[in-house]
């Protein structure tokens, strides 16, 4: 078999077992104090997520909760499989992912909410250098292609092949985080990449490479995913969070060259690739609903022929479970 070895895909599994142990063995998450106000909340921040540089840039979240001497700690994840790893092993109580890869962990057991959409991207697409003769799927065949196991790129990577009738079994997969597999296809070490932005984006405008496979659809929604057992205990707080990720999404709808600036300087990558990122990203719709379920579905089943998720798992259920807008629906509105 040519794919990612079953090991892989076991080990992505322990992870999440591993996460559960600790969250048994440690209990609750974020300290509270004697009246319930947690004594600190954990953030994460992406560069695939721009609200969540401006929101750290700015230090809204610490001017929020800076009255009631709550701390907020903040965590740089690479790729949704990092921060998956931090929820499931209660290091952040907010981790930003995509919305499939929450799917994946939510299919083995972790104890997550979806409660805010910070972003519909076309975040990822499939890569090839400009001298490569791929131009199709079927052109992957016998081919190495880098991705990063439990992440967007993968799983569109995934839906691609489903969708053009190529076998996963007649490619090999080779699992790099993101930056690395960008790397791997400039070395010639792979033939083609399932490429996350930003590291896509500069590839594109530095080493004139090519998305030669592309699918706006496949891409699924950037998920903020909250623990659950922080949700339960202090759900005001969710709101909370969640009003301050509105205040830097409209921010960056306001102000589209300023946030570009910022995530140039945060991902430290050039204004034009910052710029070609976010002009794949749409901001409007903050709300999970049933657009989101749908996509999660969808990308489910895609998961379970290629027995990523176990056959035995309800998509539609797990989907469900996974899904509260309740949150965003009396923060923001529906």
């Amino acid at each position: 078999m040519k794919r990612i070895p079953i090991i892989d895909i076991r080990s992505f599994v322990a992870l999440v077992v591993i996460g559960l142990l600790v969250i048994l063995a440690t209990g609750c998450s974020s300290a509270s104090s004697e009246d319930g106000t947690p004594e600190k909340i954990r953030l994460d921040y992406a560069y695939y997520s721009p609200t969540s540089l401006v929101l750290k840039k700015f230090g809204w979240a610490e001017e929020e909760f800076e009255e009631e001497g709550i701390e907020i700690e903040w965590a740089l994840s690479q790729g949704s499989n990092k921060a998956l790893e931090f929820l499931n092993s209660d290091s952040v109580d907010f981790g930003s992912t995509a919305g499939a890869a929450a799917l994946m962990s939510k299919a083995n057991g972790a104890p997550i909410k979806n409660v805010y959409v910070y972003s519909k991207p076309e975040w990822t697409a499939l890569v090839t250098d400009p001298d490569s003769d791929i131009q199709t799927l079927e052109d992957l065949e016998g081919k190495k292609v880098a991705a990063t196991l439990g992440t967007d790129p993968y799983i569109f990577l995934l839906r691609s092949l489903n969708a053009e009738g190529v076998s996963p079994d007649d490619v090999e997969i080779v699992n790099l985080q993101h930056g690395d597999g960008a790397s791997a296809l400039v070395s010639g070490s792979v033939d083609a990449w399932a490429g996350l932005d930003p590291h896509m984006a500069r590839l594109e405008l530095e080493s004139d490479a090519e998305l030669f496979y592309r699918n706006a659809d496949f891409n699924t929604y950037g998920f903020l995913n909250v623990r659950e057992d922080f949700a339960e205990q202090h759900p005001q707080y969710v709101n909370r969070v969640i009003e301050v990720y509105e205040k830097a999404r409209k921010w960056v709808l306001d102000n589209p060259e300023e946030a570009a600036e910022l995530l140039a300087e945060e991902a430290s990558i050039s204004v034009d690739v910052a710029r070609k990122q976010l002009e794949r990203n749409d901001f409007s719709e903050p709300v999970p609903g049933d657009v989101h379920r749908n996509a999660l579905v969808e990308a489910g089943h895609i998961l379970q022929d290629g027995e990523v998720i176990d056959a035995d798992v309800d998509v539609e259920e797990t989907t469900n479970e996974l899904i509260e807008p309740s949150f965003a629906e009396e923060t923001i509105g529906k």
